[in-house]
C-alpha cells in the first residue's frame, strides 16, 4: 500500500472508531505488553517510554515491559516489531523523527507508515538553537547577520549528520539563505559541551539539554510551532520571522501494520488515558520534558508533513 493511500484510510479508521467505540475497546490483553525502544537504556527515547509505559500499566490490566533492542539507528528494534506477532503483545515506542528521516535517507527494510499502525505520540523532543554565553550572538539576527557578512565563516554543531538536529539546522540555514560549516559530534552531551566550550559558534541541540546549563549557554530560537514550557522565554523560528521546517523527533508509540482493528482501539485507549494521567505528567515533569499527545491520526499527519519537509532538506546536503 502507498504511504499516502494508507495514511488515509489510517486516519479514517482512527476517525470511525472515535465515534463508534466506548472509552475502553473489548480486548484485553492476558499476558504483559512488550515495548520495545530501538536505543540504549537512559536517553531521551528511553526516559519517555519508560513513563508511558508505566502508565499504560495503570491503564491495562497487564503491565507494559520497556525492552531495549539497540541497533542501526533504531532500525533493528523495529524491524523486530514489524515482524512481530501482530497481536497487540508487542508495540514500538520511538523517535518518530528519526524513523521517518531513516526512511527518507536510507533504503530500510521497514517503513514507518507501510509496515506500522500509528498508535499516538506522547512527546517530542525539540531543537533549539543555542550558543554559549559568552557569544557575541544575543539573537537571531545577530547571529544572521554575522553570517550573511561572512558566508562560510561560521561553524555550528549537531549530533551527527542525517540526526534530526542536523537537519533542522539545515533548515534553518536553507530559510535564511546563510552557509555555515557543520561540525558532527556524537550525542546531545558532547555537542553541548562544544558548544559551551566554543569549540562552534553555535549549535541545534535538544531544548531539553538546557536544563542545569543555563549559566553556560543561551538559547536563540526553538524549532516549533510554540513555546517549550520548561523554558518559556525562548521564541520560536517563527515568531522571529523565520519559516524553519518543523524537523523534530516526536515520541511515537507504533503498532505491526496488521494489528486487528480491536487491538488498535484499545492500545490508542491506553495510550491516550496514561498521557492524560498525573503520573504520566510528573515523570515527563522530573526529566524536563513536556508531555505532547497527539492522536494517530494526527501523529501520522505530522510525520508525513516532516518526511515532504525533510526530503526537500536533504536532497540539498552534500
Amino acid at each position: 500500500m502507498k504511504r499516502r493511500q494508507f495514511l488515509i484510510s489510517s486516519a479514517a479508521f482512527t476517525v470511525a472508531l472515535a465515534g463508534a467505540l466506548p472509552a475502553f475497546a473489548e480486548w484485553k490483553p492476558k499476558r504483559p505488553v512488550n515495548a520495545i525502544v530501538p536505543y540504549d537504556a537512559g536517553g531521551g527515547t528511553d526516559s519517555i517510554a519508560r513513563a508511558i509505559a508505566a502508565s499504560m500499566s495503570e491503564a491495562l490490566p497487564v503491565p507494559v515491559v520497556v525492552v531495549n533492542k539497540p541497533g542501526a539507528s533504531g532500525v533493528v528494534g523495529a524491524t523486530a516489531v514489524a515482524n512481530a506477532k501482530a497481536d497487540g503483545s508487542t508495540i514500538l515506542i520511538t523517535s518518530g523523527g528519526s524513523f521517518v528521516l531513516n526512511s527518507v535517507m536510507k533504503d530500510l527494510e521497514v517503513d514507518p507508515f507501510d509496515d506500522f499502525i500509528t498508535i499516538g505520540q506522547i512527546g517530542d523532543l525539540t531543537t533549539s538553537l543555542m550558543v554559549p554565553v559568552s557569544s557575541p550572538f544575543q539573537t537571531i539576527d545577530d547571529l544572521v547577520k554575522a553570517a550573511k557578512a561572512a558566508p562560510g565563516s561560521l561553524r555550528w554543531a549537531h549530533t551527527g549528520r542525517g540526526s534530526f538536529h542536523h537537519v533542522a539546522g539545515q533548515g534553518f540555514l536553507n530559510s535564511a539563505e546563510l552557509s555555515a560549516v557543520d561540525v558532527a559530534f556524537k550525542g546531545g552531551s558532547a555537542t553541548r559541551a562544544a558548544v559551551i566550550g566554543g569549540q562552534v559558534d553555535f549549535g541545534m541541540i535538544g531544548i531539553q539539554q538546557l536544563s542545569g546549563f543555563t549559566d553556560q549557554l543561551r538559547p536563540l530560537a526553538l524549532v516549533s510551532n510554540e513555546r517549550d514550557m520548561f523554558s518559556p522565554d525562548v521564541p520560536t523560528f517563527e515568531e522571529l520571522g523565520l519559516n524553519v521546517p518543523l524537523i523534530s523527533s516526536p515520541i511515537v508509540v507504533f503498532a505491526p501494520k496488521d494489528t486487528p482493528d480491536d487491538v488498535v482501539a484499545a492500545l490508542q485507549d491506553a495510550v491516550k488515558t496514561a498521557a492524560d494521567s498525573a503520573s504520566f505528567k510528573e515523570l515527563m515533569s522530573n526529566g524536563n520534558n513536556a508531555p505532547s499527545y497527539l492522536s494517530g491520526a494526527d501523529a501520522s499527519q505530522k510525520l508525513l508533513q516532516m518526511q515532504d519537509d525533510a526530503r526537500a532538506i536533504v536532497s540539498k546536503l552534500n
